[in-house]
C-alpha cells in the first residue's frame, strides 16, 4: 500500500486540474459575463478550454480514425480492426479492407511499449495500408491488467513477439519501430533456433536503440546515471483502487509523461501560451494541429514494473542485445543464428533518443547473414518521429523499406493506385 497512495495522489491531481478548467471555461461562459468588456474573462474561458481537454487527454486511449479507404477501384472500403490474437498485456490487430483482395505483403509493425500507445503510429498504418496487409502489436495499459495475469518482462515481450510470428506465417515482413527493435531482433533469432520456419522474410529495424552506447544519448544514457534502487524507489508505484489493475507494480504514464515534457518545457510552455491565445481570438478548432498533436501526445499509459525495470537492467545498464548474450526463458538467444531473414536499419542524422550508430549495430550482430541481405539508411535532416512517420517517412523512407521488402519477399508486387506508384 506504500505507493498506492502516491499514485491516487498523482490521479487526484490530474482530476482536480480538468476540474479546474470545466469550471473555469463553464463559468467564464455564462452569458451574462458578455455585458462587461473586460477581456480577462475571455482568457478565462480559454484558459479552462486549454486546460480541461489536456488533463481530460492524459486518461484517454485516442482512437485509431482509420475508418474508410480508398481503393484502386475509385471507392471507399470500410476498415475494420480485427483482433486476430488476443493476450493479457497485447493484442495482435489486423486492418482489414472490406471487399479489397488480399495484399501480397504482410507487415507486422511492431509498437513500441514506451508510454504511449501503439496509435502513435497512426499514419504509418495508414500510409501502408495503401498495399499492403497490416498487422499492428497493440499493447494494453497495465494499470488495467489484473494482477492475477501475473508479470510482464522484456522476455514476456519476446515471447509474446514470437507468438505473433508464428501466428502469422514465414511470409511475413516484420517492422519494428524505437523500443521494440532489440527485443524483435531478438525474437527473430530465438525463431530461427527453436522454430526456423516461423521466421519472417525480412525484418526492418527503426531507430532503435540496438546498442545504446553506440552513440550514448540523454534518454540512452539515463541508465547509467541511476542505480536499479534509485529507479525501483522513485519510478515505481502501486496501481490504486480505481482500476481494475488495483495492486499491480508499475512505471506511471503521468510520471513518463512528466520526464518527457520536461525534456522540451519551454518549448511545450510556449505551444500552450500560444493555443489559448488562438482560442481568444476565436482560431482553434477541436482538430488543429495544437489539437492533433497533443491529443495523442498526452494520452500515456502505465507500464509493467517488471518490463521498465527489465529494459533499463537488461538493454541499457547491461547491454545485453548489444554484446550478445540475452536470454530468453532459459535459453541464451544467439542473433548470428539469423541466416535467412534480411536485415535492414534506419536512423535519423537527427535523432536526439536514439542516435545513429545505435541501430546500425544490428548489421553487426547479425553474423551468420551474408552482406546482400544487409542494408542501413541514414536519413538526413531527420529526427526520431520523422523516420517512422513525418516527411520524411512518406516520401523516403517508406519507397525504401517497401522495395528491400519486395526484394526479399520472392515477387515485387504492383501498386495499389497511382499515388504508391509515385
Amino acid at each position: 500500500m506504500r505507493y498506492m497512495a502516491t499514485y491516487d495522489l498523482m490521479e487526484t491531481f490530474r482530476n482536480a486540474n480538468q476540474w479546474l478548467g470545466a469550471t473555469a471555461k463553464s463559468m467564464a461562459s455564462y452569458p451574462a459575463w458578455s455585458m462587461l468588456p473586460n477581456p480577462a474573462i475571455g482568457w478565462m474561458a480559454a484558459w479552462g478550454e486549454v486546460t480541461e481537454r489536456t488533463f481530460e487527454r492524459m486518461a484517454v486511449k485516442p482512437d485509431w480514425g482509420i475508418r474508410t479507404f480508398t481503393c484502386e477501384d475509385g471507392k471507399d472500403h470500410l476498415v475494420n480492426k480485427e483482433i486476430v490474437v488476443e493476450k493479457p498485456f497485447g493484442d495482435l490487430i489486423h486492418f482489414n479492407v472490406s471487399g479489397r483482395e488480399e495484399q501480397p505483403r504482410r507487415i507486422l509493425l511492431v509498437a513500441p511499449m514506451s508510454g504511449h500507445y501503439a496509435t502513435l503510429l497512426r499514419s504509418t498504418v495508414k500510409s501502408l495500408l495503401v498495399n499492403c496487409e497490416v498487422y499492428v502489436t497493440d499493447w494494453h495499459n497495465a494499470r488495467n491488467i489484473p494482477v492475477s495475469a501475473g508479470k510482464f518482462d522484456v522476455e514476456d515481450y519476446t515471447l509474446y513477439l514470437t507468438d505473433f510470428m508464428r501466428h502469422l506465417g514465414p511470409d511475413t515482413h516484420v517492422i519494428a519501430v524505437c523500443q521494440p527493435a532489440p527485443l524483435t531482433l531478438a525474437a527473430t533469432a530465438y525463431l530461427a533456433e527453436m522454430d526456423p520456419d516461423a521466421q519472417p522474410r525480412s525484418l526492418t529495424l527503426i531507430g532503435g536503440p540496438i546498442d545504446p552506447d553506440a552513440t550514448p544519448t540523454e534518454v540512452t544514457d539515463f541508465g547509467r546515471r541511476v542505480t536499479m534502487g534509485q529507479l525501483e524507489e522513485t519510478m515505481i508505484q502501486r496501481v490504486g483502487f480505481k482500476y481494475k489493475g488495483v495492486g499491480r507494480m508499475v512505471y506511471p504514464g503521468l510520471l513518463q509523461l512528466a520526464s518527457f515534457m520536461s525534456m522540451n518545457a519551454d518549448r511545450h510552455s510556449k505551444a500552450f501560451s500560444d493555443q489559448i491565445l488562438r482560442v481568444v481570438r476565436g482560431e482553434a478548432s477541436d482538430h488543429d494541429p495544437h489539437n492533433r498533436f497533443y491529443d495523442e501526445y498526452l494520452a500515456v499509459m502505465d507500464m509493467p514494473a517488471e518490463f521498465y525495470l527489465s529494459t533499463v537492467e537488461r538493454i541499457f545498464k547491461n547491454g545485453e542485445i548489444a554484446k550478445n548474450e540475452f536470454v530468453v526463458n532459459g535459453h541464451k538467444v544467439d542473433i548470428g543464428k539469423i541466416t535467412r531473414v534480411a536485415v535492414k536499419t534506419v536512423e535519423g542524422a537527427k535523432d536526439d533518443i536514439s542516435a545513429p550508430g545505435q541501430c546500425i549495430a544490428a548489421l553487426r550482430l547479425c553474423t551468420g547473414l551474408p552482406d546482400n541481405m544487409k542494408a542501413s539508411h541514414l536519413e538526413p535532416e531527420a529526427g526520431h518521429y520523422g523516420i517512422f512517420a513525418g516527411k520524411s517517412w512518406r516520401n523516403n523512407i517508406r519507397p525504401l523499406v517497401l522495395s528491400f521488402i519486395d526484394a526479399n519477399s520472392g515477387k515485387a508486387p504492383k501498386a495499389a493506385n497511382k499515388n504508391a506508384a509515385a
